[in-house]
């Protein structure tokens, strides 16, 4: 099925996990078509869960669904020399291929970007690593293993998040994985646009350090300008105020209201009219100035009413939001208007798998979730055959996987 703005573009992709998944999701979702070499033990997300009550299959859990779908599979031995053989047949026609091992482990197999730039001049390779490719910048640990958490401590996210400076915290989603991901689908898409303008593929690194740093732009600038050590604010903002999250009866909210028509219309929505005329916060440099003051004195205001009594005093008036919590966020009418909530066949289970949806629309070659993830090596046939193999040779290529 051909749909979306990539639907010209092959991508051969032997990433694993989440970061570099996520990343050829992107594309796939914009119907590129993705295809996923694995291992005869597959994807290392396949095993995990979470699972349908009902699913006596268990071959596709919630971590596999959601960021493979759309694409498809082939089972390949990279260790052997037909498995390799099957991959350099998929390289001549690719736009991309993409990989997240750690460094080494492509130049071992016989499989470097040197090699496979020889079988096609056009070939973009993309990789993923925690601290880079010494190609593009020798890291001192560019031998570590990393996973979201080891980006996240190391990027500077953790460092600058938590209720305090003695409380760094992990950002919930995996945005140490997902945020290189994103970075590695607009890298690898930026370096085809390049090739077909130019005839030269190239090579694309992203680091998962790097990514995570970029995220933090703030607190680089802030560092250098300042001299201080940017720390966790908890839920504030280090200038603006106020800015940040609020208690209601019911649970929480944000408001961000430092400029001054917002405060002053805040301050009357929410009823406390006399903190507009109050000299400590004349101004968003004093609201700054006198933070805790401030933000103490419209917690106890805000407090007196539920998240739905502010959504409807203060919804569309001022920037605002309540803070929700996935059970709200899947009945909202805002996420099925967006389509950000969709179901896929679920197999082994009379019950599709509800998974987040594409957050980038086109007018007019939209994307979209058409199919689930695939089952371990569910178009190796299909894909072999149409790089040139016979019905037989993908036969004894598959005999001869290890079991």
């Amino acid at each position: 099925m051909s749909f979306g703005a990539l639907s010209d573009i092959r991508i051969v992709d032997l990433t694993q996990m989440l970061a570099g998944p996520y990343g050829t999701m992107m594309l796939a979702d914009h119907g590129a078509e993705v295809i996923k070499v694995e291992s005869p033990t597959g994807d290392m997300t396949r095993p995990n869960g979470p699972w349908h009550t009902d699913d006596a299959q268990k071959t596709h859990g919630g971590y596999f669904q959601s960021v493979n779908r759309n694409k498809k599979s082939i089972v390949l031995d990279l260790k052997s020399t037909d498995g390799r053989d099957a991959l350099l047949a998929l390289v001549r026609d690719a736009d991309a291929i993409t990989e997240n091992f750690r460094v080494g482990v492509m130049e071992k197999l016989g499989l470097s970007y040197e090699t496979l730039r020889q079988v096609n001049p056009k070939l973009v390779y993309g990789t993923l690593r925690g601290f880079g490719d010494p190609r593009t910048g020798h890291s001192p640990y560019a031998e570590w293993p990393a996973f979201d958490v080891v980006a996240q401590a190391m990027g500077g996210i953790m460092g600058i998040t938590g209720p305090g400076p003695e409380h760094p915290t992990k950002v919930g989603p995996g945005i140490g994985d997902i945020v290189p991901g994103m970075m590695l689908a607009f890298g690898v898409l930026a370096a085809i646009h390049h090739a077909r303008r130019t005839g030269t593929g190239q090579f694309v690194d992203v680091s998962m350090l790097d990514a995570v740093l970029a995220v933090c732009e703030r607190a680089v600038y802030q560092h250098d300008i300042t001299g201080t050590v940017p720390a966790p604010l908890g839920n504030g903002h280090p200038f603006m105020c106020p800015f940040g999250q609020f208690p209601a009866k019911d649970g929480h909210v944000t408001i961000a209201a430092p400029h001054q028509s917002f405060f002053e219309r805040l301050c009357d929505l929410i009823d406390v009219p006399a903190l507009k005329d109050d000299k400590r916060f004349a101004s968003p440099e004093l609201r700054g100035r006198n933070r805790e003051v401030l933000e103490e004195l419209l917690a106890a205001a805000t407090s007196c009413f539920t998240k739905a009594e502010l959504m409807q005093r203060l919804g569309g008036q001022i920037p605002f939001g309540p803070v929700m919590q996935m059970d709200e966020i899947a009945e909202d009418p805002h996420f099925a208007a967006r389509d950000m909530i969709v179901p896929v066949e679920q197999p082994g289970s009379a019950r599709a798998t509800r998974i987040a949806g594409v957050p980038v629309k086109l007018s007019e070659t939209p994307g979209g979730i058409h199919s689930r993830g695939p089952y371990l090596g569910e178009h190796t046939k299909e894909i072999l055959r149409r790089a040139g193999f016979t019905d037989s040779h993908i036969d004894r290529l598959q005999a001869a996987l290890p079991a």
